[in-house]
This record gives structure tokens, sequence and C-alpha cells, in this order.
């Protein structure tokens, strides 16, 4: 029996293999939550002096792949055996090998998580294209919202291709047909730009980021136009509830911006995994 024949034979096969491949790549998306925002942050700078007439400023390539790991303290290289996802974090009690110096809890979180949506997806999804897409959606998703929560940017750079590959699914179909998928796009857009705008009219200040409407119209483009009130709803709720939270119980100043992006890439898995039952849940609350 062949590795393919087996995951799709055993769902228990597939959900192992995939949630080791989530921490794999959950390892990956750590470098990218950490470097994309300073690859944007280099980029505005040089464009900016270049636009100033200013003398360029010779800065050391950065980029997704080079250079390589290293500890932030100590600039010590970062061995493959101190890179193992998870293990290498609780093995070294979360310091650094060589300095000591503490390593976020952020690396092992993100690689746990990573797995955690992998598993689900294949349990939910089974063996097909609709896993590979879903594990595609669930890890974009996970990489944006912890960059938002960090940054409070969405970068253009993850939210466009994840809107134009949930267009081109949509002519396979896969979650959406194709129908659905443009006017989910364009509604998921249009939506949150008119709150933007009636906030702003009505208060003199923006309430959310652009990001919050390129990531809306992508999970339009992913779940069609009908998985948007769904996701809307349910973020706004979270939000709102968390806000209020941080605001009574840590004194969050009303004026500290709250990113929006991680409960809508929440909303929008949810609803990946769940639609179905979270629109029964919404039709009998209201009913």
């Amino acid at each position: 029996m062949t590795l393919l024949e087996g995951l799709q034979d055993s769902p228990a096969l597939l959900v192992a293999v995939v949630s080791v491949l989530g921490l794999l790549v959950g390892s990956f998306l750590n470098v990218v939550i950490l470097r994309l925002p300073r690859m944007m942050e280099q980029t505005w700078k040089r464009d900016a002096r270049e636009a100033l007439g200013l003398p360029a400023v010779e800065e050391a390539r950065l980029s997704l792949s080079h250079p390589a790991s290293c500890c932030p303290s100590c600039q010590a290289p970062i061995r493959p055996w101190q890179n193992v996802p998870v293990i290498s974090w609780l093995a070294l009690r979360g310091r650094c090998a060589h300095c000591r110096a503490p390593i976020s809890p952020q690396y092992p979180l993100v690689e746990a998580a990573s797995a955690l949506l992998s598993a689900v997806c294949a349990w939910h999804f089974g063996y097909g294209p609709a896993l590979l897409g879903s594990l595609v959606l669930s890890w974009v998703l996970l990489a944006l919202a912890v960059i938002d929560l960090r940054t409070q940017l969405l970068p253009d750079d993850l939210t466009l291709p994840l809107l134009w590959l949930g267009l081109l699914l949509a002519l396979a179909p896969i979650f959406a047909d194709l129908h659905s998928a443009v006017i989910g796009a364009a509604a998921g857009y249009l939506l949150l730009w008119a709150v933007f705008w009636l906030f702003k009219l009505a208060t003199g200040k923006e309430g959310m980021g652009y990001g919050d409407f390129k990531l809306l119209a992508a999970l339009g483009a992913w779940l069609g136009w009908q998985s948007l009130p769904t996701i809307v709803l349910l973020s706004s709720v979270v939000g709102a509830a968390v806000g209020i939270g941080l605001i009574v119980f840590r004194r969050h100043g009303r004026e500290v911006p709250i990113p929006f992006g991680p409960y809508l890439a929440a909303a929008g898995w949810l609803t990946l995994v769940f639609g179905p039952q979270l629109q029964q849940a919404y039709l009998h609350a209201v009913s």
C-alpha cells in the first residue's frame, strides 16, 4: 500500500500526517510573521528616501530565506536540532542555548496552532482538494492574525494572493461557485468600506484599516457571499467583547486601537469548518 492510498483509507493516518505537516508549516509561518513586516518597513523607507530625493542607505538584505535564523539577542545561529517545532523550545526551556536569553512563546504557540488547525481540517474535510484548500486558507489566516496582533498590519502580500486564489478555486468549484465568490469578494470589501466611512463621517476618526476590507473580500471569495453575515456577526461580537474586556479589566485606553484582523480571521476559519452549524444556530437564536 502506498502512502497516498493509506491517507485515503485511514482518517487517523491522514490526521497524523497533516498535523506533522502543520507543525513544519507553523515553523515557517513564524518566519513570515517576524520578517514580512520588517521587509515592508525596509521597502517603505527606501521608497520614501527616493521620493524625497535623499541618498540611499545601505541596509542588510532581508528576505524570508536570508539571513539564516539566529538568536535575536546574541545573534548565535540556530542549529537544526534547535529548530524542531515545539519540541526544541520545550527542550531548551524557552531559552537560547548560547546566551540563555528568553525565547518568545510565540514560536511554539504558532506551531501548535498550525498543527491543530491542520488536524481539524483533515478530520473535517478528509482526503481531497477541499483539504488542500482549507490548509492553505488556515495557514494564511493564522499568519495574518498574528501579524495584525503584533503590528496592526494586514500585508497585501498575503491578503491579495488569498483573494485571487479564492476566486480561482471558485472555478472548480471547491468551497463556493464562481458567482457566489465574485459577489462575496465585492460585497466583503464594500461592506467594511462603508462601515469605515460611516464611522469616519460620524466621529472624524478611522475605525479600521484597509487591510480589513481586503481580508473580508478574500474570505468572501473563498466562502461565497452567503458566509459574510456569519463572519461579520461572529467577528464583531467577539471583537466587541474582547475590546470591552480589555478596557474594563486591563485598563486598555479607549484611544488605543485594537486590531480587527484576528477576529475576522478566526470567524472566517470557524465559518470554513463549521459554517452550516453556525448559520443554523444563528437562525435558531433569532427565530
